[in-house]
Order: structure tokens, then C-alpha cells, then sequence
């Protein structure tokens, strides 16, 4: 199995950018899938992202796309999520997860502690 563990998540003003890591230990990173997802205050779960093996297919929640960008680093055994074009509404505990397999719609099969990240307006 793999371990994930999620970093960079902070406070933030609308309009601004973050980039969240999620680094992988244990099993080979690059045998998995990786998506990250995302729960606000009150709100259940919710898809933001995913990608391939390879980094070569993408896929994304409606509420992020063309603001955020997910990518991968397989000699570093970490996955990234680029956040631009911060809103308030973007405020949530974001979790990375992984999967041996790429499902549409994504699920994970394990997963980080989360990471917080506040936008305020």
C-alpha cells in the first residue's frame, strides 16, 4: 500500500494562488492513480481532480476547472495541485488520495491526513 501525506495548504486571500504537494511513500508511486478531494464546512466530499499514471490525462471537478491544474512528479513520488483564482467558496480540508486503478468518476482507495486551506474575501 501507499502512505500519503498532504503539505502547503494555508490562509489566503480571494484571487490568490496556492500549491499543495502530496508526497507518497511505500509502493511504487507511479503504480497509482492520484486525485485530490476537498470538504468544506458542512459539505460532504467533493471531487477536485485527478490523474493518470503518467500524468498524460487529467480530469477535474466543474467548480475548478480552469482555475486549478493537478500534475505529478514520479522521481519525486508527489503529486501537486496548482490553485489559482482562489475563492471563498474554495475553503475546505483538501485530501490526496490514490488508486491503483483510474476510475471516472475517481475514487481513493487510500489517503492523506488533509491539508486546511482558508480564502478569505
Amino acid at each position: 500500500q501507499v502512505q500519503l501525506v498532504e503539505s502547503g495548504g494555508g490562509l489566503v486571500q480571494a484571487g490568490g494562488s496556492l500549491r499543495l504537494s502530496c508526497a507518497a511513500s511505500g509502493r511504487t508511486f507511479s503504480y497509482y492513480s492520484m486525485g485530490w478531494f476537498r470538504q468544506g464546512p458542512g459539505k460532504e466530499r467533493e471531487f477536485v481532480a485527478a490523474i493518470n499514471r503518467s500524468g498524460g490525462s487529467t480530469y477535474y471537478g466543474d467548480s475548478v476547472k480552469g482555475r486549478f491544474t493537478i500534475s505529478r512528479d514520479n522521481a519525486k513520488n508527489t503529486v501537486y495541485l496548482q490553485m489559482n483564482s482562489l475563492k471563498p467558496e474554495d475553503t475546505a480540508v483538501y485530501y490526496c488520495a490514490a488508486n491503483p486503478i483510474l476510475v471516472v468518476p475517481f475514487r481513493g482507495v487510500y489517503w492523506g491526513q488533509g491539508t486546511q486551506v482558508t480564502v478569505s474575501s
